[in-house]
């Protein structure tokens, strides 16, 4: 054995570690992430997000920030949502679809059919129907930092009972030390709209 070391050539001792490290660098993207839970979520734990949606002509449509806090209301952990207020025990309660936002446990290549069905204020019905799949699983950096994140590929269209039909296509990325999307950004024929977390804090992990 002491023979095998002394006549091992160096370029292939470097090729071996070479080899360990790419394995170890592997490992870490074989992951698989559930949908979080209750005990999950922290009082004081504060996201913001901010959003914009432009025509291929520059006209801005939307503009501005969204967040979200957990809070703590008579005992009941709770995420403030502009002026509303929702149990997080509502958030984490699995979704009785078969055709989810999110189909957990997240994995990649996982392909799925995401559809929602929706009804606005004026009374229009609508429909988004598109074919998801979990692309990748790596850092990702947005204004609120670097984090693991899945890149989820959302391909399809939304139609509304008023006549509109348009090719709706998303890209999300999720990042399970947040328990939430880090950046959207969605194409909708002539239109562009883009979400990125901008500010994270919990409390509990400095």
């Amino acid at each position: 054995m002491t023979h095998f070391k002394n006549k091992l050539p160096f370029s292939k001792v470097l090729f071996f570690l070479t080899i360990l490290i790419m394995s170890s660098c592997f490992k870490q993207y074989e992951k698989i992430t559930n949908q979080p839970k209750l005990k999950d979520y922290t009082v004081g734990e504060n996201w913001v997000w901010k959003y914009k949606g432009v025509t291929d002509k520059g006209e801005v449509r939307s503009n501005g920030e969204d967040a979200r806090r957990i809070v703590s209301i008579d005992g009941v952990l709770s995420i403030l949502v502009g002026k509303d207020t929702v149990p997080v025990s509502d958030l984490v309660k699995p979704e009785i679809s078969k055709t989810p936002r999110y189909k957990w446990p997240l994995e990649v290549g996982k392909k799925w059919k995401y559809e929602k069905n929706w009804t606005s204020q004026d009374g229009t019905t609508g429909k988004q129907s598109q074919e998801a799949e979990v692309l990748s699983f790596k850092e990702e950096t947005v204004g609120a930092g670097t984090f693991m994140a899945y890149t989820i590929q959302y391909l399809g269209k939304t139609t509304n009972s008023r006549g509109y039909n348009a090719r709706t296509d998303e890209v999300w990325l999720y990042a399970p030390k947040v328990k939430n999307f880090i950046k959207l950004t969605q194409t909708q024929d002539d239109f562009v709209y883009n979400e990125e977390l901008i500010k994270y804090s919990n409390p509990n992990k400095k």
